[in-house]
């Protein structure tokens, strides 16, 4: 966030320090001279340079600063502000936010004011990533290619409609003993007629590869068909978004089709460190998603927020937390060489979640966090959300740099970098442990008791470390049927049948494998395991080993950039030729599109009866799914797939027993062949990481064909179209004045709803699907959309028409006038059940404000940005409630709605409340934090309740009549 003040105003400018001979300024914490500050966890010294930073007397005051420097004391008790250096939204979050600033320039520039003034204060990035919907769909490669080389038939969807295929690059045609890509596999049909061909069409920069011949073809038409449903589907949404990226200073839009909300956050929009107005300061983020926290594993403190609140960051108020306590995850011991990251972040993960560590920071130190790659860390840290921790951090250390080597960082930004985080003690070394801060607790994780497993024989829960896999496997020969057992006699545990294949003779036991399957579908967040099985087949055909020629063996990527980083690196051509060839991009071997085993093998099994194996690594496997004959099937690692390959069994002590022989005949073991993370990792950073992000940019600058042909219009307000069902100006600047109202008593109002306990924000906040009885279908109905088109509440959070009919839409709402669940309540007047909206209209139409009571937890779980905006635009003026979830306290604060809680003992039942009562509030000329007030009823009656304002900031906005009020009278 942007300097409020000069540095000769700010109460820190003592602490300001210099880099690069004085041309950049930083606060530099170190210089407060107290011991405590090296004692700090590292994520809290961002907050306590935020703090610094920020400190205004207003948002931000000395008294927060001294209080997080005193974290040992405080944590858990203080109640500290945190100002991030920027906000991240998806499309569906982001776009009520935008309509609400857009909706503040109308306010403004009818108050005479400049509405070019208003702009987000905190940088802003809005990646729209939430639009495309899957309409059409097929496979790349419906099977297993040809092996016979020719023409394939022509595939067919239906009698009306043809399923054209990319142009072709060529005449050429690419064979092999395993699979082939014909012309009529690469060549496309004429277009249909009356739409543009696909290459018209085409997205730019996103190549897909042949399978075969790794050149780039056209796009699908699956892909086409599919964009132009979302550029027809949306377009109002993203003309709109294209009018905010123009008219907006500090907001960026990044239009479809570039990539998902975190991929584009990790490989382009992440920094480290931040530069505003000749400072430096460390990059922070809240995002509208749980897993904004995948950043923390860069040492970029962030993690995700309701849309309310990230509204009120974008427009410079800090994010209100309670000084958290830090869980120290200390990494020890060195990593089997035959475990891979998925092993390692799983473990971890399990291991957190075991510790009950909910609602607390996560920071990981110890000797063993320089073995893990940054891949590796963002991992671990994207599972944030799987063991309930607030954010899981890794501080900034070499390998944070030598990854940041390989992406968009100039030399000259990376020493920067390196200077600025070691000045301020940002930057570790792990081995050190002089360096280690204290915690609140400490959690030790050695790695090396993590070992490789598989699952199976038959179950994906079933897990099997790899060490024991042989005595495991005879175990389930023993055993009687069941869900491992397979009760083969004793007798028939040693049948060997021999057989003839390619008029060579082999044979083939328990435990025998015939199905080898690498799919990455379930591996692609991680590309390590991948590149491992590539790395391990490369030195494997180095030493003469290879895959016997009757098992099926295939390769299924999960998307075109992996067999492009498998290409890159060289390592493709070696998996190919241990029959490991791509195969196409789809489901296949995991829903038992395994191409029929050769005659002789089935005949083999079945004569011995044997317990044949398959071994995938993707995610079901259960007997039988891969083939009738084939009763065990093990989920593995793709390495320990290409190993169990050519072992050719099970029944292997990968320890004790060779993988084969080499020419000459010695024994080669696996650990001899298998790669060493430091390889991988180097062979990842090289290939891998600097593809995405050179591919990433290239997005970024050209955009795409759709985006970049979308007209908007240039002007500083928004040109609302009355007509649109999607984006509306919201009624929260309606009847705003330039001068702030004195406080409004609230009288005679009545109880739109009468509520138990626990009441969410499913509850309260309208998502998913519309109903076809509900308000807001029949406002939709009433602008002529048909069900069809209704959409979802989230794809229509733009329209407060169709949001504020969802409000408390739920049919699981359980309201205590009604008497069963449902989105109904009673217009108390005229004693009608109606539908919540149309009961709180009519209050509305006849003056008449409105309350809500509830319980205990009033408003919890997960928080969403029509939470407080729905019963505000409803108009309920105050909630009384025997507790509130926090967050959405200062939700209703926010927008101007009371917090009001029952005095400790009472409830509405204590009292006596029939809920039916005329409720009358007096405010005082002035209001203080935690205030008591007395509430009246018609009746007689009255009870006293706090007003849950519990700063000056919250009085403040309230009187204001919420934040968004706020902001437009200052710019006033």
């Amino acid at each position: 966030m942007a300097l409020t003040s000069t540095v000769k105003e700010h109460p820190y400018s003592h602490l300001t320090d210099t880099l690069n001979d004085g041309r950049i300024k930083f606060f530099n914490p170190h210089k407060l001279n107290d011991p405590r500050y090296d004692k700090l966890p590292l994520s809290i010294r961002v907050l306590l340079e935020a703090a610094i930073r920020n400190c205004d007397g207003f948002y931000t005051k000395k008294e927060d600063v001294q209080n997080i420097l005193d974290w040992q004391q405080q944590q858990d008790k203080a109640e500290v502000p945190f100002s991030p250096a920027r906000v991240l939204l998806q499309d569906f979050t982001g776009i009520p936010a935008m309509v609400d600033l857009a909706a503040m320039r109308d306010a403004v520039a009818k108050h005479g004011g400049d509405p070019g003034l208003v702009n987000p204060k905190c940088p802003t990035d809005l990646i729209v990533d939430h639009s495309l919907q899957i309409d059409y769909s097929k496979c790349a490669i419906q099977n297993a290619p040809n092996p016979g080389g020719g023409d394939s038939p022509s595939q067919s969807h239906g009698p009306s409609r043809s399923v054209p295929r990319p142009p072709s690059r060529g005449g050429s045609q690419c064979g092999g003993q395993r699979g082939s890509c014909s012309k009529a596999a690469c060549s496309d049909s004429p277009a249909s007629p009356g739409r543009p061909s696909a290459s018209v069409q085409q997205i730019e920069n996103t190549p897909l590869l042949c399978p075969f011949h790794l050149q780039p073809v056209s796009e699908t038409e699956t892909a086409v068909k599919n964009q132009e449903m979302e550029l027809i589907r949306n377009k109002e949404r993203l003309q709109f978004f294209k009018w905010c990226s123009k008219a907006f200073k500090n907001v960026n839009v990044v239009p479809p089709d570039v990539g998902t909300v975190h991929q584009v956050n990790l490989e382009y929009l992440s920094r480290v460190v931040q530069l505003s107005d000749g400072f430096i300061y460390p990059d922070s983020v809240v995002g509208t998603d749980s897993h904004t926290t995948m950043i923390n594993g860069l040492g970029i403190l962030g993690w995700g927020v309701g849309g309310i609140e990230s509204e009120a960051v974008m427009l410079g108020q800090p994010v209100s937390l309670s000084l958290p306590q830090v869980v120290g995850c200390k990494l020890v011991g060195s990593i089997n060489p035959l475990t891979t990251s998925i092993d390692i972040v799983l473990g971890i993960t399990k291991h957190l979640r075991q510790a009950g560590i909910a609602g607390k920071f996560v920071e990981f130190f110890g000797p063993g966090v320089s073995q893990l790659s940054a891949p590796d860390r963002t991992t671990i840290a994207n599972m944030c959300p799987e063991y309930n921790a607030t954010v899981s951090f890794f501080p900034v250390d070499q390998v944070t740099l030598e990854h940041f080597k390989k992406t968009n960082f100039a030399q000259e930004k990376l020493e920067l970098l390196e200077s600025y985080m070691k000045a301020v003690k940002l930057f570790r070394s792990y081995e050190d442990t002089s360096e280690d801060p204290e915690y609140s607790e400490v959690i030790e994780f050695d790695l090396s008791s993590m070992v490789p497993h598989v699952s199976g024989p038959k179950r994906p829960q079933d897990r099997v470390a790899v060490s024991s896999m042989k005595e495991d496997f005879q175990s389930c020969l023993d055993e009687k049927v069941g869900f491992k057992g397979f009760h083969i006699p004793k007798e028939k545990q040693e049948t060997c049948v021999p057989f003839l294949h390619c008029g060579q003779e082999y044979q083939l036991a328990h435990g025998s494998v015939v199905i080898a399957a690498v799919i990455s579908c379930t591996n692609n967040c991680n590309p390590s395991v991948m590149l491992t099985a590539g790395l391990l087949a490369k030195k494997a055909v180095e030493a003469g080993l290879v895959v016997k020629p009757y098992i099926r063996t295939s390769l299924a990527p999960g998307s075109g950039m992996v067999t492009h980083y498998l290409n890159t690196s060289g390592v493709l051509p070696y998996l190919s030729q241990l029959g490991f060839e791509v195969i196409g991009y789809g489901c296949a071997t995991c829903v038992g599109n395994t191409a029929p085993l050769p005659e002789a093998v089935v005949d083999a099994i079945k004569q011995g009866n044997l317990v044949a194996c398959g071994v995938l690594s993707g995610n079901r496997h259960f007997e039988g799914r891969l083939c009738d004959c084939v009763r065990a099937n093990y989920l593995a690692s793709p390495p320990l797939v290409v190993a169990y390959a050519i072992a050719g069994t099970v029944g292997i002590d990968f320890e004790k027993e060779p993988l084969g022989f080499t020419s000459e005949g010695k024994e080669v073991y696996l650990r001899d062949i298998w790669p060493s993370r430091e390889e991988v990792q180097q062979t990842e950073e090289d290939t891998v990481i600097s593809s995405i992000f050179k591919d990433l940019r290239g997005r970024m600058e050209k955009g795409n064909t759709f985006w970049n042909n979308i007209e908007c219009p240039d002007s500083v307000v928004f040109p609302w179209d009355h007509k649109s069902t999607y984006i509306r100006s919201p009624s929260f600047f309606s009847k705003l004045s330039k001068e702030v109202p004195p406080p409004q008593s609230i009288e005679n109002a009545h109880a739109l709803l009468f509520l138990g306990d626990k009441v969410t924000t499913d509850h309260i906040s309208p998502a998913g699907s519309i109903a076809r009885v509900s308000a807001a279908a029949k406002y939709l109905q009433s602008k002529r959309l048909t069900p069809r088109e209704f959409n979802s509440y989230g794809a229509r959070r733009g329209n407060d028409a169709v949001m504020t009919r969802g409000t408390f839409a739920s049919i699981k709402l359980q309201n205590r006038f009604i008497g069963k669940p449902g989105p109904k309540t009673l217009h108390i007047p005229s004693n009608q059940t109606l539908d919540v909206f149309e009961a709180a209209d009519r209050y509305q139409r006849d003056g008449v404000p409105l309350i809500i009571l509830a319980g205990k937890d009033y408003g919890s779980g997960n928080s969403r940005d029509w939470v407080a905006k729905g019963p505000y635009l409803l108009g309920v003026r105050a909630v009384i409630a025997e507790s509130f979830e926090k967050l959405h306290k200062n939700q209703l604060v926010g927008m101007g709605i009371m917090p009001l809680q029952f005095l400790s003992g009472q409830n509405a039942d204590s009292l006596e409340l029939s809920g039916k009562e005329r409720f009358s509030i007096i405010l005082p000329e002035s209001l203080s934090p935690r205030q008591q007030l007395t509430v009246k009823t018609g009746q007689g009656k009255s009870f006293d309740v706090t007003a849950l304002f519990d700063t000056e900031m919250d009085i403040l906005f309230f009187q204001h009549g919420g934040l968004l009020r706020y902001v437009a009278r200052t710019l006033l």
